[in-house]
């Protein structure tokens, strides 16, 4: 790589719209092009700058339709640019386009790269329930490039069992944490209000946050009118926020580009390290549900790209839809419990506020503020998709890569399929199709109504023969009440087949 070629991020930009009237609202479309005018003021240029992107890049979008959005974005820049991605669903996506982006600058290939990604789902919400017909931009010529994993996130045997919105399948993996580290459910519990506690510190002094304020372990943990229980363990205060109206972008360019714009070098923020990976594809094929063998393997491909460890890291945003996603890229990336760092820079997806897929851009938006505050400091930056499923990891700092050519994403693709075959290797169980007989719980949960009754209870267990199961246990009060009561995990019981299969605890 030439140093010409060296990528930079030259520009951040972020938008949280909080004007509850729907009619005045700005669309997606517009959330993103004001991010991206935000981001070029950052980097000290004029939004006319913007007209010369040679890529648009944008993250899929969740609360409205343009057909071509990468290019209904480009036009509200004066942009015509070569290139026109949008992503697949995935929280993941961000911080990948990053990765990509810097990788394709590195190769001589793209010059002024837009990354850009916004919801307004509060709006849509609000416009619903007034009946208020929003006149958002419509369809959008052409087809842009499609990057990223378009595979759905669940198989028909996991939505047969309730293994399908995020808020009932996270919850598996929570209480699969807490057996797996010994804790009580009231001290496990306790743990993971003091997580989100921490978390929305950070939220409370950020100006961008949906939420600004500091919740206290109790006010997040305690069930109430508001703060109802949504699938044990979690409240809703522990669970991400989609309803929000919030827009991000990052400009990322070649060193050559950026000096003949004229950026100061001193705004500059590189890509150290960066690497991407995935877990086994279907949660009902995972080898266990308290690791992340992805994030661990993706983490340190990022963290030897870039030449550290992750003791040498000063600032974190770790995925945080869940607190188990925080939980498992903690164990993953060996930050102990009581590490003094904040694990996240913008507060949070409970209290920032979760973009549909596009959180993680605003976390890469504020990195790139907090390390230009801070020379020298590092930033490490995680992102998750569908189900702790897709991974992707970013390492920053203001300081030019030592060896730029080791550390972009992409230059050495054979040995990221490597990574990806030994991921996709790892041993598991098999899944039984039509389980019966003795039976032990590997992980449960018990979803809850809208009016706090429990109504659903969710097993993942083995049959004494090693295979896996799906179940749900019967729609029985004092059973599911039971559940979250005690600990489930290695409960014995009895599992029948059906459509859904039922586990009956002894």
């Amino acid at each position: 790589m030439r140093d010409d070629d060296v990528p930079v991020l030259i520009g951040s930009g972020q938008i949280t719209w909080r004007d509850t009237d729907p009619a005045a609202a700005p669309e997606p479309m517009e959330l993103m092009a004001e991010a991206a005018r935000r981001a070029a003021a950052g980097a000290g240029l004029g939004a006319d700058a913007l007209a010369g992107l040679d890529r648009v890049a944008v993250v899929n979008l969740l609360s409205w339709r343009y057909g071509n959005p990468p290019r209904a974005l480009a036009a509200r820049l004066g942009a015509t640019p070569r290139d026109e991605i949008y992503t697949t669903i995935g929280g993941n996506t961000p911080q990948a386009l990053v990765n990509r982006t810097a990788a394709d600058v590195a190769a001589g290939r793209v010059d002024l790269a837009l990354v850009a990604g916004a919801e307004a789902m509060a709006t849509l919400r609000r416009a619903q329930k007034a009946k208020v017909r929003l006149a958002w931009g419509a369809e959008t010529q052409g087809r842009p490039e499609s990057f990223g994993d378009p595979r759905d996130g669940t198989c028909a045997v996991e939505n047969d069992h309730g293994l399908l919105m995020p808020v009932f399948v996270y919850p598996l993996f929570e209480n699969a944490i807490r057996a797996s580290r010994g804790r009580s459910i009231a001290d496990h519990q306790a743990h993971v209000a003091r997580l989100c506690s921490r978390l929305s510190e950070v939220a409370a002094g950020n100006e961008h946050a949906w939420f600004r304020e500091r919740r206290s372990p109790g006010e997040i943990a305690t069930p109430g009118p508001d703060n109802r229980m949504i699938a044990f363990p979690y409240t809703k205060r522990m669970n991400s926020i989609l309803e929000v109206d919030q827009g991000s972008a990052v400009l990322v360019a070649s060193t050559r580009r950026a000096r003949a714009l004229g950026v100061p070098e001193d705004r500059f923020v590189h890509l150290h390290g960066s690497a991407d990976a995935h877990d086994l594809w279907f949660v009902s094929e995972r080898a266990g549900y308290a690791h992340s063998p992805a994030i661990r393997a993706a983490g340190r491909r990022a963290l030897e790209r870039a030449g550290c460890g992750i003791e040498d890291v000063d600032l974190l945003d770790l995925y945080s839809c869940f607190p188990c996603a925080v939980e498992l890229a903690c164990e993953a990336l060996g930050i102990p419990d009581d590490d003094p760092r904040p694990l996240t820079v913008t507060g949070g997806l409970a209290c920032f506020g979760g973009p549909g897929n596009a959180y993680s851009l605003n976390a890469i938006a504020e990195m790139t503020d907090r390390l230009r505050a801070a020379p020298g400091k590092r930033g490490l930056v995680t992102a998750l998709g569908w189900y702790v499923t897709k991974h992707s990891v970013g390492v920053y700092g203001t300081d030019r890569p030592a060896a730029p050519d080791a550390h972009a994403q992409g230059t050495d693709p054979a040995a990221d399929d490597a990574l990806q075959r030994a991921l996709d290797a790892e041993p598991h169980p098999a899944l039984a199709a039509e389980p019966e007989g003795e039976a032990t719980v590997e992980t449960s949960t018990v979803a809850f109504d809208r009016d706090g009754t429990p109504m659903r209870g969710i097993v993942i267990g083995r049959l004494a023969d090693g295979r896996r199961f799906l179940a749900n246990t019967p729609a029985d009060r004092d059973v599911l009440e039971s559940m979250c009561a005690r600990e489930t995990v290695g409960l014995r019981g009895r599992v029948s087949p059906g459509s859904p299969n039922v586990f009956v605890p002894a």
